[in-house]
């Protein structure tokens, strides 16, 4: 072994790499590019949050609106109505009256969403029903005495 030339790759010279150095570069630019691709397809197909818009007083209890569907899940317990909005929105408060007797009702911001009470000095019961109206969501809220 007189000296490191390449004899018929015989001695301890390495083979040539034959491909070119920039293969790496090619493929991490274009694994880079597939990501934001990704990320941008992904951000445009994600649905706008759920937005609580305004809550209207009515002669038997409220419409509650939102920009779009919202999960709603409500219960009565011990005589207040309480309804969890999965969405989003500012704490608010105000007061009806059913029967010439005050109700008050709050919203407020929960770990769940928006959280909706209706309490007044008797029990209540109520009903609830959502519609779309063009292209927002609205929520009828139905109040009576037991």
């Amino acid at each position: 072994m007189h000296g490191s030339e390449g004899k018929d790759e015989r001695h301890s010279t390495p083979p040539a790499d034959f491909r070119s150095k920039l293969f790496l570069r090619v493929m991490g630019s274009l694994a880079i590019v597939g990501v934001m691709v990704g990320l941008m397809i992904g951000r445009l197909t994600t649905p706008d949050p759920t937005e609580l818009q305004q809550v209207e007083v009515t002669g038997d209890g409220l419409v509650v609106w939102f920009n779009n569907e919202p999960k709603v899940h409500g219960e009565i317990v011990d005589g207040s109505v309480a309804l969890l909005f999965g969405a989003e929105g500012k704490a608010q408060k105000g007061q009806l009256k059913i029967n010439d007797k005050d109700v008050n009702w709050r919203v407020r911001l929960s770990d769940g969403g928006l959280l909706l009470t209706l309490v007044a000095a008797r029990p209540l019961q109520g009903d609830w029903a959502g519609s779309e109206v063009g292209d927002r969501w609205r929520l009828e809220i139905h109040l009576r005495e037991q």
